[in-house]
């Protein structure tokens, strides 16, 4: 009886951490761990037994899930733990700030080899050329702008 009752506390305590490291494997071994107390509830007490931890495994995880949805957020550990706002920003470097920069001349500020970093009315960005490697202090052109850096040519006048 001790090692059903200890699988079924350990198995309850994986599913309770489960909601602070996700991943899904210490809520999945929690799991087996009160699967593994029922089937030896079933050896041990036969069905009648097996039967009875296993609607206790029901009832203790279906309660541990409830507390931990329903109850754990509204608490200040877990308005910490829980997303309570939606983030809406992009993950992209440049928003409309790189629209404006195309068209706008740029110098090299190291080689740009083909990336490198460049410099735009007094303020350095990350930039890609697609003539392949120039040397720093080249005067560029700024053509595009794809997710994380400026794309650059070198001008005519080079």
């Amino acid at each position: 009886m001790t090692l059903i009752i200890l699988l079924f506390v350990i198995g309850i305590l994986l599913i309770a951490v489960e909601v602070i490291v996700p991943g899904g494997i210490l809520g999945s071994m929690g799991a087996l761990t009160m699967f593994g107390g029922c089937v030896m509830a079933f050896l041990e007490y036969g069905t009648a037994g097996g039967i009875l931890a296993f609607i206790a495994a029901l009832v203790i995880g279906g309660l541990a899930i409830f507390l931990e949805f329903r109850i754990l957020p509204k608490t200040k550990l877990g308005k910490r733990a829980f997303l309570t706002h939606e983030i809406t920003a992009v993950s992209a470097a440049f928003g409309k700030e790189a629209l404006e920069l195309v068209g706008k001349s740029a110098e090299a500020l190291t080689m740009l080899s083909p990336s490198g970093y460049i410099r735009v009315d007094g303020r350095r960005y990350e930039a890609f050329c697609q003539s392949g490697q120039v040397p720093a202090g080249s005067a560029l052109e700024i053509i595009g702008a794809d997710n994380f850096r400026l794309i650059v040519a070198l001008t005519k006048t080079n």
